[in-house]
């Protein structure tokens, strides 16, 4: 029987963000979870009749602290950081009805490590089903931080509410059509100081990227600007994102600019194209994607 997924499991303060409803263990590191993605969420919006595919990204978020403290026992000030995050969404069963979609998720854990009896990394497979059809799949690789260790990482100074209230001001959006957006708060990309590049904006006041107080630019942020710098390099041609290959390897700060660049990547499939995304913030490189999109009809 599935248990109740409490919103501090997956990391939210507001109950509407929380999209995992159920769990239960299904096996030596097996999971079943559901799924239910509203029909209208603020941020997530539908488009050419299909729900936003980062849905699926943001259930698979949800799941990494779900499996951490529900799973294996890790404490709720235990801290999971993203290393990979690939995934491939099918658009058939993205459909958008006037009610909201129950997902089922089957998550498995490999290559989990334990140190003195505590999570300390793993990978988690995820596949989602809609009804009948296969909705989506995802593997994303984690670490699993005790509060002191994380401190390490993270050096002094690094309080979320401290970290959040230097962030850079906010610059001006690119226009929201650009990137399949209708409300310029939504849009994550600034203009860049070259063609096909483009400043990251993080709006820490937006009320779904953050939602609780945070050390970091998040990892979904990343993911997102991602994204949207892919529609940017195929702007005018409406895009649906189709996979998402992502490595995490700094932490992106608040109090300096990071610059997003694009690049044409080859074509994967006749009516998919595929954009190579960087992030740049000083000396470092902390993010990296390939983003592969469907050309969809007007």
């Amino acid at each position: 029987m599935l248990t109740t997924v409490p919103r501090q499991y997956v990391h939210k303060t507001a109950e509407t963000e929380a999209l995992l409803r159920g769990w239960q263990q299904d096996g030596e590191n097996a999971f079943l979870a559901t799924s239910l993605w509203p029909q209208a969420h603020s941020f997530y919006r539908p488009g050419h009749g299909l729900h936003d595919p980062m849905l699926f990204s943001e259930s698979v978020r949800q799941a990494i602290p779900l499996v951490s403290h529900a799973g294996y026992g890790a404490p709720m000030d235990h801290r999971q950081i993203w290393d990979t995050y690939r995934c491939a969404v099918f658009p058939d069963a993205l459909r958008h009805e006037p009610v909201p979609a129950a997902c089922s998720l089957r998550l498995s854990g490999t290559d989990v490590v334990m140190r003195s009896g505590r999570l300390s990394r793993m990978t988690l497979t995820a596949t989602a089903t809609r009804g009948d059809q296969h909705l989506g799949i995802a593997e994303t690789q984690f670490t699993n931080h005790a509060p002191a260790i994380y401190q390490r990482l993270r050096g002094a100074g690094n309080d979320a509410p401290d970290a959040m209230a230097r962030a850079v001001p906010l610059p001006a959006p690119i226009a929201p059509d650009q990137v399949g957006r209708i409300d310029p708060q939504d849009v994550v990309l600034a203009p860049g100081r070259a063609e096909m590049q483009w400043q990251l904006r993080v709006d820490v006041t937006h009320p779904v990227l953050f939602d609780h107080p945070v050390d970091h630019v998040p990892g979904m942020v990343l993911l997102e600007a991602a994204r949207q710098a892919a529609h940017a390099t195929m702007h005018p041609r409406p895009t649906v994102l189709t996979s998402l290959n992502a490595r995490f390897t700094h932490f992106v700060e608040f109090d300096t600019p990071c610059w997003i660049t694009a690049e044409q990547g080859p074509v994967s499939a006749p009516g998919y194209e595929t954009v190579r995304i960087t992030a740049r913030q000083g000396d470092h490189v902390p993010f990296a994607a390939t983003v592969t999109s469907l050309v969809v009809s007007p």
